[in-house]
């Protein structure tokens, strides 16, 4: 039995989710964050900088502004890593590499032949 009167007064909707994780698409969890990739440019420029902050104190150094292809990045994450002997991640739009080692990273995208501020 319905009551014909009845009306939704509040939903916590968000509109579309991801089919993978649940997720709002805007808040998506999973990897196909990475679904709309974009073509390599033929001129890459990479922006570095250093954070601390949220991080409890540690370093990370931040390789950000570059295409969102996934393969590209994970590509670049471990030729970084590998360059820097350290650990490190892809996220959303960069990678981030642990420690202050902002003139390695540089040197690595410099010798790529990449354009680098920061």
């Amino acid at each position: 039995m319905t009551d014909r009167n009845s009306r939704t007064v509040y939903s916590t909707g968000t509109g579309s989710t991801c089919t993978k994780c649940g997720w709002p698409e805007r808040d998506c969890k999973c990897s196909c964050q990475f679904t709309r990739e974009q073509p390599l440019p033929s001129r890459i420029i990479a922006k570095l900088r250093m954070e601390k902050k949220g991080r409890g104190g540690k370093t990370m150094t931040v390789v950000y502004d570059l295409p969102q292809n996934a393969a590209f990045l994970k590509e670049l994450a471990d030729e970084l890593k590998r360059a820097c002997g350290t650990g490190g991640a892809v996220v959303d739009g960069g990678v981030e590499i642990q420690g202050d080692l902002r003139d390695r990273v540089r040197a690595v995208l410099v010798k790529k032949g990449w354009t680098v501020k920061g």
